[in-house]
């Protein structure tokens, strides 16, 4: 006889603890938009404050906190590729004219320069991806909210059919 396949990774880390929140009692629509607004505070394109920032959005609007510090940890290296581009993004909203800097020559400054320096040099930078992360922002929230919805509905669905 064979023995019973072992559950798959996307099954055990995945479906599963989406299927035991929907046992607890959380609906499919609070789960997508726990994974709506964490997704959003996830790319704030400052590095170090997005922990704080889901905990926040977390505790204001009730939501799952494993689950939004989860998504943060695996949005990180996202968040790290979108820097550059919500600053070239804020330089474009900004209509912002001048040198374009690297991120290397951004890393560089911040090793090398004092904190002052560091801002002085790379302040606006700061601005123009703000700006362009609060723009994209309510935009990725109902995008990730309405792609999402269906199919958690979906799964919570047949989670409790089996039940």
């Amino acid at each position: 006889m064979n023995a019973p396949a072992s559950p798959s990774f996307w099954h055990r880390r995945v479906r599963g603890p989406l299927v035991a929140l929907f046992t607890q009692g959380v609906t499919p629509d609070k789960i997508a938009l726990t994974f709506a607004v964490g997704s959003a505070c996830s790319l704030f394109p400052f590095l170090g404050f997005t922990s704080l920032l889901n905990l926040g959005a977390g505790l204001w609007l009730r939501l799952n906190q494993p689950l939004l510090q989860t998504l943060n940890q695996v949005l990180g290296p996202l968040q790290l590729l979108l820097i550059l581009a919500y600053v070239r993004l804020g330089e474009w909203l900004w209509r912002a004219q001048g040198d374009r800097f690297t991120l290397g020559e951004m890393i560089q400054v911040f090793r090398d320069a004092s904190l002052g320096e560091f801002l002085r040099r790379f302040g606006w930078a700061g601005i123009h991806a703000f700006t362009a992360w609060a723009v994209t922002t309510p935009l990725l929230i109902v995008l990730v909210y309405r792609l999402l919805r269906p199919a958690l509905r979906r799964l919570a669905s047949k989670s409790t059919a089996r039940a």
